[in-house]
This record gives C-alpha cells, structure tokens and sequence, in this order.
C-alpha cells in the first residue's frame, strides 16, 4: 500500500564546464549520489527550499533561473510517493565553513558520462532523467511556480 499523504520535495541541477553538482550521500544504509535535494519546510517557496537544501548539502550558493520539471515517482523500496520539482541553478560561490547535512558525505562535480557509468549507485531514476532532461535543453520560467501567501 502507498504511503499517504505524498512528501514535497526539491532539487537542484547546477552545471558548471559540462559537469554537474551531486552529493554523495547515505541513504537506506547504503551511499548513493543524487542531486542536490530535499524536503519542502513550512513556511518556505520551492524555489527556497531548492536554495537552501543546496547550501546546506554543498556548501554552493546558486540561483535558480528555470524550473525543471515536476516529477512524481513512487519509491519501491518504502512504497513513499514523492512529488520532486526539479530546478535549474547558476553556481553563484562555494562556502567552505558550511557544515554539510547528516549523511552528506562529500559534494562532488561529475560528467554526464561518470553520472552513466555509475548508474547502480545513483540514489533514484531521477537523478540520471533529470540530467537527460537537462542536456535536452528541457526548462520552464520560474513564473510557472505561482506562490499565494
């Protein structure tokens, strides 16, 4: 049965000279890469979530300048729904003091190439599409995201 109600989630993808910002990170016991992500908090925009779950897992302050997409995906191992908007973000500047989140183990910039030859270890199909995505030339207007207060 689907775990209900489904989790807001964001990520980030920034490129920079044909590589692309991830994060190497524990989960489900096992270390995975993914994008930057995470879950929506009360309070926040998608577009913030997407900002503030990339510093705190890389220590990169970005700019996101397109919407992705939006994906839903269903994850076998937990049967936990995930409803992931997917951002485009300009490397703005690295900060070193950071402390990267629990389970974070390292951020890492890898190819499209190094992303497919580590398939097995890629946290979600998401990941891998949404580089694909990305490469096809895939993007939105933020104002596609309309926030009511």
């Amino acid at each position: 049965m689907m775990a209900w109600p489904p989790h807001i989630t964001v990520a980030c993808i920034v490129e920079d000279k044909q590589r692309f910002l991830m994060v190497e990170e524990i989960a489900g016991g096992r270390l995975v890469i993914n994008q930057p992500a995470g879950h929506l908090e009360p309070g926040e925009s998608l577009v913030e979530a997407a900002v503030r779950e990339t510093l705190e897992e890389t220590g990169w302050h970005v700019e996101p300048t397109h919407v992705l997409g939006i994906s839903r995906y269903l994850a076998p191992d937990n049967n936990t729904l995930y409803y992931r908007t997917s951002f485009i973000a300009q490397p703005l500047h690295h900060d070193r003091s950071i402390t990267l989140d629990d389970g974070i183990q390292q951020a890492l910039w890898l190819s499209h190439a190094d992303l497919l030859a580590a398939q097995d270890r890629l946290r979600s199909p998401l990941v891998l599409k949404n580089i694909e995505q990305y490469l096809a030339g895939q993007r939105f207007p933020l104002t596609l995201l309309d926030d009511h207060d």
